[in-house]
């Protein structure tokens, strides 16, 4: 469970990051020599945290624990912030750059600014108006992806099984049935079938999502109780095998290998979905102690995996 202590700490992380412009990774199709690049410029409302998708995680961190400890001392400073970052003009600025750049981010850094209107509209926050155009657009482009004939099972930012849970999410705390049921149709289409799932292929090296358990968090979403007991069984029918262990060690300095802390989180979350608590509790205690104080490579976006994994059943708060 996420305690009010730790909402705390992981709170000063987002407050810090989100301001923090430098280093920065940057994404961008250069289409001409004077396309510009300075993030604050680019991204007013998500220019910190190494990249646009960590940033929209930051928000999405206070945001949550805004909403599940409405008194922490942090709060002030929290609310601040989101005024200042998801004013209208700064959405606006954003909303413009997804209009020129259409498959930006997609569908990963989509499905968090989804996840962050979703905490918005539960606590019927003033920062959900000026969310609204731009959780609006990548709603219609959601709905247009999953209708793509397969999906992507990658264990990293393009896995849609991932970006369908969060989007489902939003569809549901803002009422979207069109987008609701283009995730239900295209989860059934894409992964109604598939059994004996490889988990002697997990993990590799840049994972820091165990598709396997992402895909069977988003059918628990989908399917009816018992459907889904059908399906699981066939889809992990000697349960969860090698992937009850937590990676192995590896260079944290390094951000595609810090991605194994976040598998670690990340599994977390989908064992505490999936009634694991062994399992949950298991990754939980190799992920947590590098949560924060690392290098920045991880440090700039651990923290919100662990919020997502120790306020699982926040998910399901109307």
């Amino acid at each position: 469970m996420l305690s009010e202590e730790l909402a705390s700490a992981f709170a000063r992380v987002a407050l810090a990051n989100a301001v923090r412009e430098y280093p920065r990774a940057v994404a961008h199709l250069l289409r001409t020599a004077n396309d510009e690049l300075a993030p604050k410029k680019v991204h007013p409302a998500f220019f910190g945290s190494y990249d646009w998708h960590s940033s929209v995680h930051m928000h999405w961190l206070m945001a949550r624990v805004l909403r599940l400890y409405p008194m922490l001392p942090e709060n002030g400073r929290i609310a601040a912030l989101l005024d200042a970052h998801l004013s209208p003009a700064a959405i606006e600025a954003e909303l413009a750059y997804f209009k020129a750049n259409p498959i930006f981010e997609r569908p990963y850094g989509w499905a968090w600014l989804l996840a962050l209107q979703a905490e918005a509209l539960r606590m019927k926050a003033r920062w959900s108006k000026a969310l609204a155009p731009l959780a609006g657009h990548l709603a219609e482009r959601m709905a247009a992806f999953v209708a793509l004939p397969y999906p992507i099972r990658a264990g990293s930012h393009g896995n849609s099984a991932f970006a369908c849970i969060l989007a489902l999410d939003y569809a549901r705390a803002g009422g979207d049935l069109p987008l609701e049921m283009a995730i239900r149709k295209a989860a059934r289409r894409w992964y109604g079938s598939d059994r004996n799932a490889p988990l002697a292929y997990e993990p590799s090296l840049d994972d820091f999502l165990s598709p396997a358990l992402v895909e069977a968090v988003l059918m628990r979403e989908v399917l009816e109780p018992a459907e889904f007991a059908r399906w699981l069984n066939g889809f992990l029918p000697e349960g969860i095998g090698p992937l009850a262990e937590p990676p192995a060690g590896h260079d944290r300095s390094d951000a595609k290998q810090a991605h194994l802390d976040g598998l670690c989180l990340s599994r977390a979350w989908c064992f505490s979905a999936l009634g694991l608590s062994d399992a949950a509790e298991k990754h939980l205690a190799a992920g947590m102690p590098h949560v924060a104080g690392g290098d920045y490579v991880g440090e700039h976006w651990l923290a919100s995996f662990a919020v997502l994994a120790l306020s699982e059943a926040a998910l399901k708060t109307p």
